[in-house]
């Protein structure tokens, strides 16, 4: 891969983020759609198409994007709940992403003695 590719890559996924944050700051739902569409697993795909890796690659990535996808949502589930109960931003995120991160683990255990992927 050439180095303007890679900064390519890097320039459109940081604009991504610098977009959803901004959009965001003028309305949550609508910033909220933008990060929740998945534009980051499409342009992995995309570049990994580009780079060529071969079409069972491609399906085994989108499966387990998909697989990875269910533990994520412990992030979005906690975190308010914990907000909500008033408490504070910091060990909100702390304890959501704790909580997000033993999923994960489980997660890709589950996964990798299933699948068999690595």
């Amino acid at each position: 891969m050439y180095w303007y590719q890679f900064l390519i890559r890097i320039l459109l996924s940081g604009a991504l983020i610098v977009a959803a944050t901004e959009l965001a700051k003028r309305s949550t739902i609508a910033g909220a759609l933008l990060i929740s569409l998945p534009l980051a697993s499409i342009a992995t795909l995309i570049w990994l198409h580009i780079d060529g890796q071969e079409t069972e690659q491609l399906a085994l990535f989108s499966k387990e994007v998909l697989w990875l996808v269910i533990p994520s949502m412990v992030f979005f589930l906690s975190l308010p709940i914990l907000l909500n109960r008033g408490v504070e931003f910091w060990p909100s995120l702390m304890c959501s992403l704790a909580l997000t991160s033993v999923c994960y683990a489980s997660c890709l255990w589950l996964i990798s003695n299933t699948f068999g992927t690595s």
